[in-house]
Parts: C-alpha cells; sequence; structure tokens
C-alpha cells in the first residue's frame, strides 16, 4: 500500500502501486507486507534526524518491522511469506520532492526514481544494508533494477 501524506510534489499513485505489487509478487512477498509513505521534505527531516541524527531531509528511510537481522537472500523462486520472517516486513517512507531533486540531477524522470526508492527501502526491509554489508546490497539491487527495467 502506498500512502501520500505530501503534497509538495505531484505523483501518479496508481503506476507506483503496480510497480510495489509487482516487486512484492516477484520477490515472493505478502502482498500489503509492507507500507509506503510519501512524505513532505519537512517530515523527512524530523524522521532523519529522530532516527539517524542526521540533519535534513534524505529520499527514503526504511523501518522493519524484525529488529536487525541476516538479510534474506533472494533466489529465484524463493516464497518470503513462508520463510519464517514477519507477514509484515514494515515501512518505507519516501520524500518526493527530495527524489525529484535526485532525478533530475541523475537526468531520470521522477517515476523512475520513486520505482527505485521503492525497491531500495525493500531490499532495507528484508535485512540488507549497503553501509556494511561490503557491497552485497549494491549487487542485488543493480541486479534487480534490470529484472524490473529501472536505470
Amino acid at each position: 500500500m502506498i500512502l501520500n501524506q505530501q503534497r509538495e510534489v505531484r505523483v501518479a499513485l496508481g503506476p507506483l502501486e503496480s510497480f510495489l505489487r509487482r516487486v512484492e509478487r516477484e520477490l515472493g512477498l505478502k502482498p500489503s507486507g509492507l507500507t509506503v509513505c510519501l512524505v513532505s521534505d519537512a517530515a523527512m527531516a524530523r524522521l532523519n534526524q529522530n532516527f539517524r541524527k542526521r540533519k535534513g531531509p534524505t529520499d527514503v528511510l526504511s523501518f522493519p518491522t524484525a529488529a536487525k537481522q541476516k538479510p534474506v537472500h533472494l533466489r529465484p523462486q524463493v516464497h518470503l511469506a513462508n520463510s519464517g520472517r514477519p507477514g509484515y516486513w514494515g515501512d518505507i517512507a519516501i520524500s518526493p520532492a527530495t527524489a525529484w531533486r535526485y532525478a533530475k540531477k541523475q537526468e531520470r524522470p521522477l517515476s523512475s526514481e520513486l520505482r527505485v526508492l521503492i525497491l531500495h527501502g525493500v531490499l532495507h526491509l528484508l535485512g540488507y544494508d549497503h553501509e556494511t554489508d561490503q557491497g552485497e546490497m549494491d549487487r542485488i539491487e543493480r541486479k534487480l533494477r534490470a529484472r524490473f527495467g529501472l536505470t
């Protein structure tokens, strides 16, 4: 489910919902196993300060329901809903305003940037952490971006 709680940037929710369902289906996640919330830059800055002790907004934050855990190993035909992990993985906050600025720098459409952020957030919910895993999350994310047609 995607909730739009911001008014700074106009976002077409239907295509993002379809993308989220595709990610859930292809990764074997239970439908409605996570929530994506689109928030303002001000709300994202508060979340970033409260949870990461960093000033200012960021593009995406993930809030897994389970405590720090080993990442789920993504392999073809793995159905994560039956993996003994939680049925609800957690929440993802995305700032479309920050995403728009990054998209502009990368010369890609906002819709693509938002899809990349959804995928990135889902990987964090599954236990991946690009800040500590020696590139494992980045490698998986690159493969999944190609699989989902994202650049």
